[in-house]
């Protein structure tokens, strides 16, 4: 009797994969096609969430394994078109992964793209940046620094925001160093 092919399961291996396969690589984690950031290892998370190149790469492989553009090495290659769109999708994912290891630290409440995977953050880039930037997260109350973004405009919240990412960073960092020890 012929093997009988599951066409589902099939796509969904092949889907991780292709998506996945460098971020296997790099970080020796499993993802699934539903991995979402809030999924994300406290270790992997602070790498991707930091400035520069080493995550802009790691977003590179992961946008462009999504999207079937290749591997991260030909975006010198890409037209103007797509490389733009894997440089949009690469901001709007790094704000994402920062919020989230802000809100692991319990400095945030709520994040609206929590509810998207990352397979579907890319694929669906454009629908996801518009409901997420229409609900920016809000500190969260025991943050010491609340009743000052409390006073603040929306505009001047999201600034708030944004500025404490340096220390969210060295924050996160002892965190990692001191689960290490543990």
């Amino acid at each position: 009797m012929a093997d009988i092919v599951n066409l589902n399961a099939y796509r969904s291996k092949s889907i991780e994969k292709k998506s996945f396969g460098p971020w296997l690589d790099r970080f020796d984690e499993a993802y699934v096609e539903k991995t979402r950031l809030s999924d994300l290892s406290d270790k992997t998370l602070y790498y991707i969430a930091q400035p520069g190149e080493g995550s802009a790469v790691a977003f590179y492989e992961l946008i462009m394994g999504i999207l079937d553009l290749g591997k991260a090495p030909k975006f010198a290659y890409l037209d103007k078109p797509d490389q733009m769109a894997v440089v949009d999708i690469h901001l709007f994912l790094a704000d994402q992964a920062r919020f989230e290891l802000m809100r692991r630290l319990q400095w945030l409440a709520g994040l609206p793209c929590d509810k998207y995977s990352l397979i579907e953050m890319v694929q669906s880039f454009e629908t996801v940046k518009v409901d997420c930037k229409g609900h920016f997260p809000d500190l969260s109350k025991s943050h010491p620094g609340f009743q000052a973004y409390n006073q603040l405009t929306a505009r001047d919240r999201e600034s708030f925001i944004r500025r404490l990412l340096p220390e969210a960073l060295e924050q996160f960092k002892i965190r990692l160093e001191t689960a290490d020890k543990s």
